[in-house]
């Protein structure tokens, strides 16, 4: 006699912000996933919507209420969880109809109220173990979390009052995560956290062991691990202290990608301190230059804020006069915008809207200027290319050098490629460059 298994419920998912986000997403999705719950596409199939929030800024938090509107239009069972999920009666107060609220990294509290909300029907057919995590980014590059929290008090940011203060994994946990993500195809490890220079600092940068040797919970033995598993490892969000000097080696000896992703939010020592960041931007200048001696190769990519309160015209020259001497390679910019419970609220000098526009454009300017100067240089080079996306019907396809990452970076667009697969590593040389991509054709 046949077996009638009963349908699983279905769980729908929007996911808001940072890498960070799209990790805990994974996260929960794949639990979901072992307890036999089945994922949808859309809205219309979906027994339930999870939408993971950000609430950084205010645009972002728009953004998640927008979100979370559209689902409530379109399905009408959501629970809310993430950042925003602090702010529970703001969104009860627009949408009093949600399932469930919960904070961000509160993985149980989610699952929680999906089983209050959707029960699984009992059957022991259903509560399968997936064989690897589910993901939601492409097979062939994975985002790889190393600590929680932030152990930084910076004047504009409530990251440590949403997240907490800094809490590292275990090195051999994140090794096994590593080694497993790279067995079941990835070619690109993401490393990200709050402050990946501080990893370990918790842990006293004790010891654990793994394959046999003794593996410390520190940036540097963590870079160098993981740059064994034979993947590429980019590092983001690495505060440029001290011992980042001594990840550069391996970035020269090929363990590494030759890029950092350093968030320096300004360069006028009078707007850092008010920012309550470190404000020695000579040493900076200093240090990227040592960089540079050791691996030619190195690209800075970084992130600065303008409009910031008491911010002056002298200030916002200093900027641009220091990107021109710095030469990052990748630069963004954002118009400051205040944030519930963030100490510069009440900082004096508020900086006009229009003025905020004016310097935002000027720095996008002057940074794309120096990024096409800095691409034109790549023009006959042979580079290492991954492939995001092939095009068969046109023969083209995208990808990106060991300079770029996903989502935030430039492209090489590739033409007579579409023989390639997405995920190859291919040699391909530079023919042309805009102000932020590259142009070229595999060698192969």
């Amino acid at each position: 006699m046949a077996t009638i298994l009963p349908s699983p419920p279905k769980i729908g998912m929007v996911s808001l912000g940072c890498p960070k986000n799209l990790v805990d997403s994974e996260r929960i999705l794949t639990k979901l996933r072992a307890d036999g719950y089945a994922m949808s596409p859309d809205y219309a199939g979906a027994d339930v919507v999870l939408v993971n929030t950000c609430g950084f800024l205010d645009s972002a938090k728009e953004e998640s209420l927008d979100a979370i509107g559209e689902a409530m239009a379109e399905n009408g069972r959501v629970i809310v969880t993430g950042c925003m999920g602090r702010e529970a009666e703001t969104i009860r107060a627009r949408f009093p109809g949600i399932l469930a609220i919960t904070g961000a990294q509160a993985y149980e509290q989610v699952v929680g109220a999906v089983y209050d909300a959707a029960p699984m029907p009992p059957s022991a057919f259903l509560n399968l173990v997936p064989e690897r995590d589910l993901k939601l980014t492409p097979r062939h590059y994975s985002y790889l979390k190393i600590s929680e929290g932030c152990n930084h008090r910076c004047s504009f940011c409530i990251i440590p009052a949403i997240r907490g203060d800094l809490v590292s994994r275990r090195p051999d946990a994140i090794l096994r995560e590593a080694e497993k993500l790279v067995a079941a195809g990835t070619r690109e490890l993401l490393v990200i956290s709050q402050d990946t220079s501080a990893y370990g600092l918790d842990l006293r940068h004790a010891e654990w062991p793994w394959k046999g040797a003794p593996v410390r919970a520190h940036m540097t033995d963590l870079a160098r691990e993981l740059g064994k598993l034979g993947a590429w490892v980019r590092l983001h969000y690495v505060y440029p202290y001290p011992h980042v000097d001594r990840v550069i080696p391996l970035m020269a000896d090929g363990l590494v990608l030759p890029y950092l992703d350093i968030p320096f939010q300004h360069a006028a020592p009078s707007v850092l301190r008010r920012m309550k960041r470190p404000a020695n931007d000579a040493k900076v200048l200093e240090r990227l230059a040592n960089w540079r001696s050791i691996c030619p190769d190195i690209a800075v990519r970084s992130s600065f804020v303008v409009g910031f309160p008491g911010e002056t015209e002298a200030d916002f020259q200093y900027l641009l006069d220091w990107l021109t001497e710095a030469q990052l390679d990748r630069v963004g910019a954002f118009r400051f915008e205040p944030v519930a419970g963030a100490a510069a609220n009440d900082l004096p000098g508020a900086v006009p809207e229009a003025v905020k526009e004016e310097r935002y454009a000027r720095i996008m300017e002057h940074t794309a200027l120096i990024s096409a100067a800095k691409l034109q240089h790549k023009i006959g080079r042979t580079l290492d290319v991954i492939i995001d996306a092939v095009d068969p019907e046109d023969g083209g396809a995208t990808g990106r050098s060991r300079a770029d990452a996903p989502e935030i970076d430039g492209e090489v667009h590739l033409r007579d490629a579409g023989h390639l697969q997405q995920g190859d590593i291919v040699a391909v040389e530079i023919e042309d460059a805009d102000e932020h991509d590259l142009f070229g054709v595999p060698l192969i």
